[in-house]
């Protein structure tokens, strides 16, 4: 067993667990915290993306050893951060991409959702106007087996302008039919 001193999602946890563990598997089942999930176990699908000093990261291929002392952002952490941003939110807001997500209905299965919304956040932190090929650039990586890509770049849009302060096109609007 190795002892990690991990900084997640604002708090730093002291965790013993064992010999080159992936930041995956240490977050799920030692600090429990099962909103970031397992897809393929190999990088490829993007379930498993986390915010490694805010740069999306698959937590199945980072070990816990290799994280060192860089601050690790998972789903759960992002309400705290939407708290955090001096935007005057309070206890319980959603982080804007997570509120987007809701108010576009984007989830069906919903199982690659917290990769994708974690990615669209890291987006948004380093362009706040997003254009549709910036979006697609960003989460391409991300798979969706039930193909929700429109709704979202939708979301992503709505999450921009949320996080701007302005109001988001409705799905009624002329400017949300070219997001669709």
């Amino acid at each position: 067993m190795t002892r990690y001193r991990l900084l997640i999602n604002g708090d730093t946890h002291n965790v013993d667990a064992p010999e080159d563990i992936p930041l995956l598997w240490l977050l799920r089942d030692h600090l429990d915290l099962p909103g970031t999930k397992f897809g393929c176990g190999r990088g490829l699908c993007g379930a498993c993306t986390v915010l490694v000093e805010g740069v999306p990261t698959r937590s199945c291929r980072l070990s816990a050893s290799a994280l060192g002392e860089r601050r690790v952002t998972t789903i759960e952490g992002l309400a705290a951060s939407a708290r955090d941003d001096g935007r005057g939110t309070t206890a319980g807001d959603l982080h804007p991409c997570q509120q987007a997500w809701i108010d576009e209905d984007v989830p069906q299965c919903g199982y690659c959702q917290a990769g994708q919304i974690v990615a669209a956040a890291a987006l948004l932190a380093r362009n706040p106007r997003p254009d549709d090929p910036a979006i697609d650039a960003a989460m391409r990586g991300h798979l969706c087996r039930c193909g929700t890509y429109t709704r979202i770049r939708r979301a992503i849009h709505r999450a921009a302008a949320l996080s701007r302060g302005e109001r988001p096109a409705d799905a009624g609007d002329a400017a949300a039919g070219q997001h669709r």
